[in-house]
């Protein structure tokens, strides 16, 4: 299909009610059965389409029109796809946020977009009361469950069906704001991301290339966009328990359950989910005949969390580690055939992690590591060596930033008509057109003898028995930094022993051989809803006061 199918998003959607009216769009938990498993109830395709018409309805008549900035918290549900699906139809623009940033960040972020409608459930409500001056713009309120001390409607009061034709809309251009996303700020400030009806598009496009072009079935999804995209190829979307800020808190035992009981032919999750997934299918072995292919995102998924997928699952089954963002998803996959031969070795000799090809339609180009704007690729300049800044261009690319504007000059570069985005990751592309990840840009460390990458370096530590995983930092002033490697040990591993065997891997490669300096740490600071992204500026700072440095 053309993207040019796809501009008109609200289209495909409808055309999917028209097609297959009783078909089940999402499957969500609701309530306990008696065993203690969550029970499930579902939503068609054709109710989802009248429900979304009566949100969208009431909408209107409360005054949001065409681009009206509307910030939306609400629990991954049924509910959250009605509400997105009617501001589509509207032509309204969705503003969505990771709420496992706190509540003072994410305020502070939503203040800056000058929303002018409110759509949440009543947390979200309490902290816009309580918080009246960040939102001083909103004019238009709509509760999702019970009211408690403000005033406006519920979603309880709307109703499943219109009462009358929505009026018609002006249609959507390409380069028109579809939604607006925050990046989750894990790794640097939060940025409001503009991504337009023909990025959307590409995205379903790039969803269902990944795929194999395959008809959709179903799937199970723990990220609300990707639930949008899977609606817009007539997927079936399964939606497990789960807390959005900590996704990590997933029971496995309800994923599997999901996957055996709806057949789920997809699975999309973070490390957070598919970490414990297959711990739990080690210790509860079971066949999953109906899962066909599972997709990585969010985060970095180890190598060995890939490989106990392969042998828990279907021989046949396909596992993909993803690499993407906010501002571009997907940007690059690779299955774990190709990964796991002879991929994961080289990333144990210090090449980086291989990320995979990119994406159908994505450009890879690397930069010079720099930490200046560079507003024109006239004004780029070639790496000094092999590992440069990675920067993407293509139909699923946000060309801009609504909010800081000087993130545009500092993650933007003007080619002619075309724009290209500055991902702050630092890697190379191999004979093959692969990309390697070598690590934050942000997180480099910068030594007398020149700068040092973190993934680099610690995928050749991190093999080394009695570790569980480790995080370079720098120590000191830039240009004069002392890497310094801290590690989080695995149970029950002997301090003293593990540290002589990282001192003996560190004289064995050249790119580890400045570190000298080795720190434990009873546990490393994470990101608080994927449990994966490695906290390292709060690392080194608490390396930096450290003073008993283990040499």
């Amino acid at each position: 299909m053309s993207t040019a199918t796809y501009w008109q998003t609200i289209d495909v959607f409808r055309e999917l009610a028209r097609a297959d009216p009783q078909r089940e769009a999402v499957i969500y938990p609701d309530g306990t059965r008696a065993d203690g498993l969550p029970d499930y109830r579902s939503v068609s395709y054709r109710d989802l389409d009248r429900w979304s018409d009566a949100i969208a309805e009431e909408l209107i008549g409360s005054g949001v029109r065409s681009g009206t900035r509307t910030i939306v918290l609400v629990l991954p549900s049924p509910e959250l796809y009605a509400i997105l699906f009617a501001l589509l139809k509207i032509g309204a623009v969705p503003v969505v946020i990771d709420p496992g940033m706190g509540v003072r960040r994410m305020v502070h972020c939503l203040r800056a977009v000058r929303a002018e409608a409110f759509i949440g459930i009543p947390a979200a409500h309490a902290v816009r009361v309580l918080f009246a001056r960040s939102f001083r713009h909103v004019r238009t309120t709509l509760t999702v469950g019970r009211r408690w001390f403000w005033r406006g409607p519920t979603l309880g009061s709307v109703g499943r069906t219109a009462t009358r034709p929505l009026p018609e809309r002006v249609p959507a251009e390409p380069d028109d704001v579809l939604i607006i996303g925050f990046t989750t700020g894990s790794t640097g400030p939060a940025k409001a991301v503009e991504l337009t009806h023909a990025n959307l598009a590409a995205m379903v496009e790039q969803v269902h290339a990944a795929r194999g072009h395959t008809a959709p079935d179903t799937s199970l999804v723990t990220l609300p966009l990707v639930g949008v995209l899977d609606l817009l190829l007539g997927a079936r979307c399964v939606l497990p328990p789960l807390i959005p800020s900590k996704v990590g808190s997933t029971d496995p035992a309800h994923v599997v359950d999901a996957i055996e009981r709806f057949g789920v032919r997809t699975l999309f999750a973070s490390p957070a989910v598919l970490i414990p997934l297959l711990e739990h299918l080690c210790a509860h072995p079971v066949e999953l005949p109906t899962l066909g292919s599972v997709f990585s995102g969010g985060a970095p998924v180890p190598a060995w969390c890939v490989a106990g997928l392969r042998e828990v699952l279907r021989p046949d089954a396909q596992v993909y580690a993803g690499y993407g963002a906010t501002e571009a998803l997907p940007m690059s996959t690779i299955e774990s055939r190709e990964l796991l031969d002879g991929l994961v070795e080289r990333a144990h000799r210090g090449e980086g992690t291989c990320i995979g090809r990119p994406a159908d339609r994505v450009e890879v180009r690397l930069l010079g590591i720099t930490d200046d704007p560079v507003a024109t690729w006239a004004e780029a300049e070639e790496p000094a060596g092999p590992v440069g800044e990675i920067v993407v261009a293509g139909p699923n690319v946000s060309t801009r930033y609504y909010w800081p504007e000087q993130a545009n000059a500092a993650n933007k570069i003007a080619d002619g008509d075309r724009i290209w985005h500055r991902t702050g990751d630092l890697g190379w592309v191999d004979e093959q057109g692969r990309i390697w990840f070598c690590g934050r840009k942000s997180q480099r460390v910068r030594t007398a003898r020149g700068p040092m990458f973190t993934v680099q370096v610690e995928q050749v530590f991190n093999v080394v028995a009695g570790v569980s995983r480790t995080a370079l930092v720098g120590v000191g002033t830039f240009g004069a930094q002392r890497p310094v490697l801290c590690v989080e040990l695995a149970p029950n591993a002997d301090p003293g022993a593990t540290l002589t065997r990282l001192r003996t891997r560190a004289v064995e490669f050249d790119t580890v051989v400045p570190i000298t300096e080795f720190l434990i740490h009873p546990g490393f600071p994470v990101d608080i809803r994927h449990n994966a992204k490695i906290g390292r500026e709060e690392l080194t700072r608490w390396a930096g006061k450290h003073e008993d440095i283990r040499r």
